[in-house]
């Protein structure tokens, strides 16, 4: 008996100092009980003669193919954050380049490509290869401002939201390229009668960027530079390249999220697309157990923090919440974060 006693005991210490050094375990609970509470919700507001499971696993679709594109934005987040920065202008980039993208594929007689005898897949593929090498040039560009104009992370993030937007809708106001059908497939093709692409691309880019945060020298630097980055600069590492890159990163991930919004709406509003996304991606890698404070997170977290809000932005339809009150909550989970963050920095 006492033996069993011994054994319980430590097992009981071992999951207390691992809830407590691996926020995953914490995230993934969270998870697992906010699905619980969703299905249960689903079950008591199910109508009588549907079919429950088909329901519950369309419900999940929506929720994961929703929040692919700020999940795509979040795993780049988690990046600039762990680095020690942020960015505040993902939304006005997308606007941008799906502007870019829009006006390169424009099926109409006068778009860029068609007037050069260039429509259908080659079309397709310029457009998204310029849109993604666009992206890229502004994230360049933040990441210039940042390392090389040292200015902080917010200023400069937040000068380009207010930029990158602005001239989009001023050089757009008169335009109103049309998007292909053709195009719309990028998104919205069906695999076994499931619209799934963009869960798709999510997951890929999410594993492909594990590998990276975890596999290569860009990866370890990151860490690195977010943790000390004196420290960093004294070992031979090259801060400022590698703060642009990690800005070039974000300005792809991005682009990739705009040309999947496109993709699937088929249009794009100046004036509000993206807006929030920054928020939405932010608040995604903070539950996931990034630390704000630089140097510790992972893309694993950020992907279980995107489906927490996902779903919790599920329920709170569900519950019947009005719009406006839903961006409070989200409010309220990322300063608890935060907190629960600065408490195991303190203890």
């Amino acid at each position: 008996m006492e033996n069993k006693t011994l054994q319980k005991d430590n097992l009981a210490r071992r999951f207390a100092t691992q809830w407590k050094q691996n926020p995953l375990i914490s995230t993934a609970l969270v998870l697992v009980l906010m699905v619980i509470i969703q299905t249960a919700v689903m079950v008591a507001k199910a109508d009588p003669g549907t079919s429950l499971g088909l329901s519950i696993f369309n419900n999940w679709l929506n929720i994961l193919r929703n929040n692919a594109p700020v999940g795509i934005i979040a795993l780049g987040m988690t990046f600039v954050i762990i680095s020690g920065g942020i960015d505040l202008g993902v939304g006005s980039t997308l606007v941008a380049v799906g502007a870019m993208v829009m006006v390169l594929i424009d099926g109409a007689p006068t778009g860029v490509l068609t007037k050069m005898g260039i429509t259908g897949v080659p079309a397709y593929l310029i457009g998204i290869a310029g849109g993604v090498l666009f992206g890229a040039v502004l994230g360049e560009l933040t990441g210039m401002l940042i390392a090389h104009g040292k200015l902080p992370p917010f200023i400069a993030t937040l000068g380009t939201m207010k930029i990158f937007r602005s001239v989009t809708q001023q050089l757009m106001q008169h335009a109103n390229p049309s998007v292909p059908k053709g195009f719309l497939n990028i998104a919205n093709y069906r695999i076994g009668g499931f619209s799934v692409l963009p869960i798709f691309y999510w997951l890929i880019l999410a594993a492909v960027l594990y590998l990276v945060s975890k596999r290569t020298t860009f990866g370890r630097h990151v860490f690195a530079i977010g943790s000390n980055v004196k420290t960093a600069k004294l070992s031979g590492i090259n801060v400022n390249k590698v703060k642009r890159r990690i800005y070039a990163l974000m300005g792809v991930l991005v682009s990739v999220a705009a040309i999947i919004q496109v993709s699937r709406i088929g249009s794009m509003d100046y004036a509000s697309a993206g807006s929030g996304n920054e928020m939405d991606a932010i608040a995604a890698v903070i539950v996931g157990g990034t630390s704000m404070a630089g140097g510790k997170g992972s893309i694993v977290g950020t992907v279980l923090g995107m489906l927490i809000i996902g779903v919790m932005n599920n329920l709170l339809t569900l519950f019947g919440v009005p719009p406006f009150l839903r961006e409070a909550f989200k409010g309220i989970i990322v300063i608890v974060a935060v907190l629960l963050q600065k408490k195991e920095a303190d203890a």
